[in-house]
């Protein structure tokens, strides 16, 4: 598959990211986890929102500047039922509040579903 890469994004609460920027990074739990922040490409961020995020209102949506993210970005296998061919992008290292170049609000549908994102 292929996939726009020149923005990569991430999901996370509101409040997360207003803390954020107080510290100038966030970490998100999964990085002391299991080593790494999950991150999407922008047409790809439905798919973990539905799997974790399942009508959840307080959600915003960080695009990234994959070139201020200071820390190695690799592309692996998401969730054992996502295609083969599906890799998604893991930050290998906290999320600068630098390398955010824009903050949205992310929001289901009525039904608490989400929509794959228009680029």
């Amino acid at each position: 598959m292929t996939y726009d890469t020149h923005t990569l994004v991430h999901i996370c609460t509101l409040s997360e990211w207003l803390s954020a920027r107080q510290t100038g990074e966030y970490r998100a739990p999964s990085l002391d986890e299991v080593g790494f922040i999950h991150l999407s490409a922008p047409q790809q961020a439905h798919l973990p929102a539905n799997r974790l995020f399942a009508g959840r209102r307080d959600l915003v949506l960080l695009r990234l500047d994959p070139a201020r993210l200071g820390a190695p970005v690799k592309w692996e296998p998401g969730v054992p039922t996502d295609p083969e061919s599906m890799l998604f992008p893991h930050l290998y290292g906290p999320l600068p509040t630098g390398a955010v170049i824009a903050v949205e609000e992310f929001r289901p549908d009525e039904d608490g579903v989400f929509a794959p994102l228009a680029r």
